[in-house]
C-alpha cells in the first residue's frame, strides 16, 4: 500500500501524491481521465493491460469500483492535482463542458 501514488480520502476523493506518475482515473465503463501535474483531461492515449507496462509509461491505473479504492463505481469523484486544485468529475454529464471542472483553488 504504500507504494501508491496517490491517498483516498472520505466516500469519493483521490489525492494525487506524486509529480512524476501520472494517474489514470478508471469507473466502470466510462471514459478515462488522466492525471498529471499540470491538471486534468480525458485520456486519449493507450491503457496499460498490465502495471509493470503503466509503471514503464510513469503512470498508475486507479479503478474506483475496485475495494481497495471505493468499491463500486460513482457519479462524483473528486481529485486533487497537484496544480493546486481540486477537480469534480461529474459522470452524470460526460460530453458536456461540465463534466471536468475545477472545484476548488488552492485546496492547500
Amino acid at each position: 500500500m504504500n507504494d501508491k501514488n496517490f491517498r483516498i480520502s472520505g466516500r469519493n476523493t483521490i489525492i494525487h501524491k506524486n509529480r512524476k506518475v501520472d494517474l489514470l482515473v478508471v469507473n466502470g465503463a466510462h471514459p478515462l481521465v488522466i492525471v498529471s501535474h499540470l491538471g486534468i483531461d480525458l485520456y486519449k492515449g493507450v491503457i496499460p493491460q498490465k502495471r509493470a507496462e503503466a509503471k514503464k509509461a510513469y503512470q498508475e491505473l486507479i479503478d474506483v469500483s475496485k475495494p481497495e479504492v471505493f468499491g463500486e463505481e460513482k457519479i462524483l469523484v473528486f481529485v486533487q492535482a497537484l496544480d493546486n486544485k481540486e477537480y469534480k468529475l461529474d459522470y452524470s454529464k460526460i460530453g458536456t463542458g461540465s463534466f471536468i471542472k475545477v472545484h476548488q483553488v488552492n485546496y492547500i
